[in-house]
């Protein structure tokens, strides 16, 4: 007598004979049938699934506690190792990944952690997806999440940043007074040079006083002109 089951396009049944493990691989999708009292099956799920790392408390190689946490994506490749090779492959997934990523934050510094996520969740990624190979597992992306400093060291590396745009803001203005001296001293030098250059300059600035509108100009003499009526 024989018993139908049927499996979805995204399981794979496994199926044991007198507890040793029929050949020809899982079954499915669609319709298989097992022996009663003779043959046992565990269904397996192919579907990418996710699942949330805690929080880890980790000393980074420059001796700075941090609380990362991470997402990992994975999926069965291969039902058969799955069921065999390990008891609860998902469950091992999970330790797993809360180990490997205390080891790889662990080799970084607090710069490295924060400046480059992608490359820790690279690292991840590979060291778990290699080490879960033989469970039938494939990891396929490992994502940092968020990475939690201790609040002293929020409050020196806020007080650092601020120090750091200070010391910027007052290079760009000394700067800018070095260029606006050198302007001033240029058009000096043009104007000794030239006096028709003054005469030009005064000039513009009668025109500009005169646009305004103003009620009251002053007209400015030459100390020249002024000497030859004190003589």
């Amino acid at each position: 007598m024989l018993c139908f089951k049927v499996v979805q396009e995204y399981e794979r049944a496994v199926i044991f004979r007198l507890g040793r493990l029929l050949s020809g691989g899982a079954k499915g999708p669609g319709i298989f049938f097992v022996l009663p009292c003779i043959e046992s099956y565990t269904k397996v799920d192919l579907r990418t699934l996710s699942f949330d790392v805690p929080p880890q408390e980790v000393l980074s190689r420059d001796s700075v506690t941090v609380s990362v946490d991470a997402v990992v994506y994975y999926r069965v490749s291969n039902p058969t190792i799955s069921v065999a090779n390990v008891e609860n492959a998902h469950h091992s997934t999970r330790l797993l990944a809360q180990t490997t990523l205390r080891n790889m934050l662990g080799t970084k510094n607090l710069s490295e952690i924060l400046a480059d996520r992608e490359a820790v969740s690279q690292g991840m990624q590979s060291a778990l997806d290699e080490a879960t190979e033989n469970w039938g597992i494939h990891v396929e992306r490992v994502a940092i999440k968020d990475v939690r400093l201790p609040v002293q060291l929020q409050r020196a590396m806020a007080a650092e940043a601020e120090a750091s745009r200070e010391a910027k803001a007052k290079v760009i203005a000394a700067e800018g007074e070095h260029q606006a001296s050198r302007a001033l001293k240029e058009a000096a030098n043009i104007i000794n040079e030239s006096p028709s250059a003054l005469q030009l300059r005064y000039l513009q600035t009668l025109s500009t006083i005169s646009a305004e509108k103003n009620s009251t100009i002053v007209f400015p003499l030459p100390i020249d002109m002024l000497q030859q009526f004190m003589r």
